[in-house]
């Protein structure tokens, strides 16, 4: 007889609870509903209603919708008793992470995100404040999964894959991620422009030999080549997938990030620091408050409004270097995702889409108990990579595989950091 009381609930699985009904929120939603045989139940919610409308009726099946503050624990824990889902997926801002998870808590329902949590007041994001409910969830018998997006989410899956399946021993990642597409405005974000303005203003690091080295904001760039799309000019920052991936991936030496952008975005960012509009800290206008970034936030196109006329592709991937059966390797794992396609299927463009779909296929794996592990907080490459990577691309990220040549991205690696 089965006495645990999540092998008990493990049986039937089958209800979802989704705050957050931004671009990549709608995705998730959609992508649910699609996949009736799995998610018998699925709930969105969100602070405006309205949002969570729109996004029902691009469902191919019913969803329910309700409102919800996330930054109100009580208001969520009431919301969680209502629908009595089996997992919350968190597609709401990193700030809500926390009271999410405490909610989840005080329910004993599973939980996944995306990204990890930052301060409101502080340009700086890690999983610290997150994996200080390891022992609380523990005692709860409940997963809290974190980072089941694309970067983070997808490409630590793909990093615990290499380990698994390609390398011995792998020395050096290069996580790279590039967006060739093009919106057809002066100046806009392709995620939250509050998130994204915050990840690329603050200072990059990179992880070497043990420890984190700090650099100045976009100060260090390569020219990386990308599949299906060529050579981009790629700057390094830090990302939080790098965080976990350090204590995960065993023999690491280096770990990098990537990610393009343009000269237009760049000439765009640098004007606006200097005019104090990525400011974080409030001033007074008229005697009231103000954060100069999140009044930038209302200025500037919503990311679900880009995908429309949104044309070229996503290229992300990772690239290893190591040794398999005493000689060097280095292969690279990468998806593909075309913007326009995204928008025919989902109306997003396709940043928002390789956000949405992983925590689908994440939360499948949870219920059909392939991620089944004891309670406790997680980062993605901890669980089994095989399952996901077999069901990604059918739910629309395939990955690919290919051994390369140090010639193959000759200036990526001639970089020496």
């Amino acid at each position: 007889m089965r006495t645990n009381p999540f092998q008990l609930r493990e049986i039937d699985l089958d209800s979802v609870l989704i705050i957050g009904a931004g671009a990549a929120g709608s995705v998730t939603a959609q992508k649910c509903a699609m996949n009736r045989d799995v998610f018998k139940k699925v709930h969105l919610a969100s602070r405006r209603l309205v949002s969570c409308e729109a996004v029902a009726k691009r469902c191919v099946t019913p969803i329910e919708i309700s409102q919800v503050d996330a930054d109100d624990v009580q208001a969520t824990i009431a919301l969680i008793n209502k629908v009595k889902p089996d997992l919350l997926i968190n597609m709401a801002l990193p700030y809500q992470d926390l009271p999410i998870m405490d909610a989840c808590l005080a329910t004993g329902v599973h939980y996944m995100d995306t990204a990890n949590y930052e301060p409101r007041d502080v340009a700086k994001f890690e999983y610290s404040w997150q994996w200080a409910y390891q022992d609380r969830y523990k005692a709860k018998d409940i997963m809290a999964i974190l980072g089941c997006g694309f970067d983070p989410g997808q490409s630590n899956i793909y990093c615990a894959y290499a380990q698994e399946f390609l390398f011995d021993e792998i020395e050096t990642i290069d996580i790279v991620d590039c967006n060739d597409g093009s919106h057809g405005k002066a100046f806009a974000t392709n995620f939250n422009p509050e998130i994204n303005l915050r990840e690329v203003t603050q200072r990059g690091k990179y992880w070497k030999d043990g420890k984190w080295i700090d650099i100045d904001p976009l100060s260090i760039s390569a020219m990386i080549d990308y599949p299906e799309v060529g050579p981009r000019k790629s700057y390094l920052i830090y990302h939080e997938e790098e965080e976990s991936l350090v204590q995960n991936i065993k023999g690491l030496k280096q770990i990098r990030f990537w990610m393009t952008f343009s000269d237009n975005y760049i000439k765009h960012l640098e004007v606006l620091q200097n005019v104090g509009m990525t400011r974080i800290d409030p001033v007074m206008y008229k005697g009231t408050p103000v954060i100069p970034m999140e009044f930038l936030k209302e200025l500037l196109p919503p990311p679900s409004s880009l995908g429309e006329n949104y044309s070229g592709r996503t290229s992300i991937g990772c690239i290893f270097r190591g040794r398999k059966d005493g000689k060097e390797k280095i292969a690279m794992i990468y998806n593909v995702c075309d913007h326009a396609q995204c928008y025919k299927e989902t109306g997003a463009q396709a940043v928002s889409y390789t956000t949405g779909v992983p925590p689908v296929v994440g939360a499948m794996m949870l219920f059909n108990g392939a991620w089944k592990k004891p309670g406790g907080v997680y980062n993605v490459e901890q669980l089994p990579s095989k399952p996901f990577m077999d069901e990604i691309g059918k739910q629309g990220l395939p990955w690919h595989l290919k051994e390369i040549t140090l010639e193959d991205q000759a200036e990526l690696f001639a970089v020496r950091t």
